[in-house]
Order: structure tokens, then C-alpha cells, then sequence
């Protein structure tokens, strides 16, 4: 389907939209050539006037996005938003989301989902300020986020996922999918994304598979044997995504060994490895998450007042 937005005005940059939204009619029309859109809140005008009007009054101009930072790392935070607390910044994200997305389907019903917002401190490109006279603004800018339903029968870790189309090809996908294995890792939930995933997430969520398959089989010693549950517990993607990876990387070796079917070649994943310029370390550090340090100071503060018993 054709958009029904044919130009997005985000803050100071001009965005074409690649599928149609469900902005409201009434507001919008059926069609329009312009769409003003706050980069801080998402709140839209199709008036220039009024759009000036607000992101010079906007609450979020000069604060946080809402939420609680839940990760911070190497310029990149990520801020958790519970979609029942507050419903209309989560409302105007997936309206502005769906026009990008070709399957998204919650657009006013957001009371159900945690929404986890990807904010570049020193976002390329920056936003030029929208005051007369200042240049670009570096200064701390959504780029993208991911949804997941806070109860799934299905036990999915992510509804939807999306890196706005400035900041694309930035490798910013595989932090947002990083992140939400290691929320599902230590929330003790195996899980993934929700499918059918789309042809842009399928092929993100290969280049994140396949390289965190060949991160965990290229960090184990070298004389032990893995299988896929192995992986699994290291990586918590489930079994049948990493079976398709393993056999897309063609890495495996059609033998009956010890009763399997196949068995993974090591060389070949180290060969693949190096082929692909795999990163060691992941997209996503585990010392930046602000709860696990919080975790860590509790743990220390209770084993010193056990001690403490000890003692005494």
C-alpha cells in the first residue's frame, strides 16, 4: 500500500515514509504531502505554526524520554516505558513507527506492552535546532526502540523492532536485539521475536544470531563438546533458531556421531567468523544495565550485614 503520509518532518529532518500510518483522519486527512512530528514526544501536526509552537514548549525538550533508564553504554542508553503509564508518548511512537513498519498492529492499545527506547547521546546525523540562528544540537535522540508484550503466551522477548531510517545502518538492530535476550536471560524466560518475522527482520536477526552463535562456540575450550542445548543456555535463543542459523552458515558436517545427526565443524565456524568480521565482544555489555549493578550492590550489602551476624 501506498503511504498515506508522503513526508515526515522529524524535528529538522525530512523522512519518507514507507508504508501508510492510522493517524487520525480528522487530523491529518487521507493524505498528506507534510507531517510535523516532535522528536522528543511524537506528538504530530500537519501545521508548521502549531508544530513550532510545540516542540519550543515540548516537556520533553530538555529531559529524559519517560521511563527508567534500565542500560547505559558507549553512548547509547536504553529507557524501559510501561505503555499503561504513559499511553499517549507510547500511542504517537507506533503511529510513527507503523510508517516504516509494513506489519505493525498496535496502535492505540498500548496498555499491554513495555516499549524499550534506544537514545543516541550523540546521535549521526544530529537534529538541527528548530530556534533560528543555532546549528545542529547534539543532544541525546530517540533513534529507535523495541515493543514486548508483558504477559506472552508465546513466550516472545520482542513484538516489534525498529531503528528510524536516519540512524539505519548503524548496527544500532543488534543492540535492541542484544538487549532483549539478556532482559529474557535475566528474567530466567527463553524466548524470541515474534513471527513471522518481516524480510528486514529476518535478515537482522540472522547477522544477530549467527554472530552470537559464533561468539559463544568460538569462546568455549577447545576440547569441549557443545551441543545445542549447550548453546542455547549460553545465548537463550531457543533451539530452532539456532539450528536454521547453524545450517544457513553451512557449518555443520553430516555425521552420525554419539547418536547425532550432525555435528558442528569448528573449523568451519572459525572460517565463517573471520569471513563475516565477527566482533568478539557483543553488541551489548552486561555491566551497563543500571538494575544488574543495582542487583550487584544488594547482593554485596548482604553478604557484609551477613558477615556483620557473623561476628557478632
Amino acid at each position: 500500500m501506498e503511504p498515506n503520509v508522503l513526508n515526515i518532518v522529524l524535528g529538522t529532518l525530512l523522512v519518507k515514509p514507507w508504508y501508510p500510518s492510522f493517524y487520525p483522519e480528522e487530523l491529518v486527512g487521507r493524505t498528506a504531502d507534510r507531517l510535523y512530528v516532535c522528536q522528543w514526544c511524537f506528538k504530530y501536526s500537519k501545521e508548521l505554526m502549531p508544530f513550532l509552537g510545540h516542540v519550543k514548549a515540548c516537556p520533553l525538550k530538555d529531559a529524559p524520554p519517560p521511563g527508567t533508564a534500565i542500560y547505559t553504554k558507549d553512548g547509547y542508553s536504553i529507557h524501559e516505558i510501561d505503555g499503561e503509564e504513559h499511553k499517549l508518548y507510547c500511542q504517537n511512537l507506533s503511529l510513527f513507527a507503523k510508517l516504516f513498519l509494513d506489519t505493525k498492529s498496535v496502535f492505540y492499545d498500548v496498555t499491554t506492552f513495555l516499549y524499550y527506547l534506544l537514545v543516541a547521546h550523540e546521535p549521526s546525523p544530529a537534529i538541527a535546532s528548530t530556534v533560528p540562528g543555532q546549528g545542529a544540537q547534539q543532544q541525546p535522540q530517540v533513534v529507535g526502540f523495541f515493543s514486548k508484550e508483558k504477559m506472552s503466551w508465546d513466550n516472545n522477548n520482542l513484538a516489534c523492532i525498529l531503528v528510524f531510517p536516519p540512524w539505519q545502518q548503524q548496527g544500532l538492530g543488534q543492540i535492541l536485539m542484544g538487549a532483549s535476550y539478556e532482559l529474557s536471560k535475566r528474567e530466567g524466560r527463553l524466548g524470541g521475536p515474534e513471527k513471522p518475522l518481516s524480510e528486514l527482520g529476518k535478515r537482522g536477526y540472522q547477522s544477530y544470531w549467527s554472530h552470537t552463535i559464533a561468539r559463544s562456540l568460538l569462546s568455549a575450550p577447545p576440547k569441549k563438546t557443545l551441543t545445542v542445548r549447550d548453546i542455547r543456555d549460553d545465548t537463550y535463543i531457543v533451539q530452532d533458531d539456532i539450528i536454521t542459523t547453524l545450517q544457513a552458515m553451512q557449518v555443520l558436517d553430516q555425521k552420525k556421531r554419539g547418536g547425532a545427526d550432525a555435528v558442528i565443524n569448528k573449523a568451519k565456524v572459525r572460517a565463517w567468523a573471520e569471513a563475516h568480521k565477527v566482533d568478539p565482544y557483543p553488541p551489548v555489555d552486561i555491566e551497563g544495565f543500571v538494575q544488574v549493578e543495582e542487583e550487584d550492590e544488594q547482593r554485596q550489602e548482604l553478604e557484609e550485614e551477613e558477615e556483620e551476624g557473623e561476628v557478632e
